[in-house]
């Protein structure tokens, strides 16, 4: 009985070499705060894509919203 054991035991252990190395390294990644003012200006940029010309710099803004509903009329 002890011989299928082998390969999943051996794939349990691939699987939770990845997991500990992800959780490590999220560990190690600084929560950063959260600057309301910065959140509101981003909510001021219209949909779509504008550029803006000045002098020989050519600076471009784009916005994408993008809604992923669960069911024709799940949550957004």
């Amino acid at each position: 009985m002890a011989g299928p054991l082998t390969p999943i035991a051996g794939i349990a252990l691939r699987y939770g070499a990845v997991a500990v190395a992800t959780y490590a390294a999220t560990r190690t990644i600084p929560k950063l705060r959260r600057n309301q003012t910065t959140e509101d200006t981003l909510d001021t940029v219209e949909e779509g894509i504008e550029m803006r010309r000045d002098g020989e710099q050519i600076n471009a803004t784009g916005r994408f919203r993008r809604v992923v509903r669960l069911g024709n009329r799940g949550p957004g």
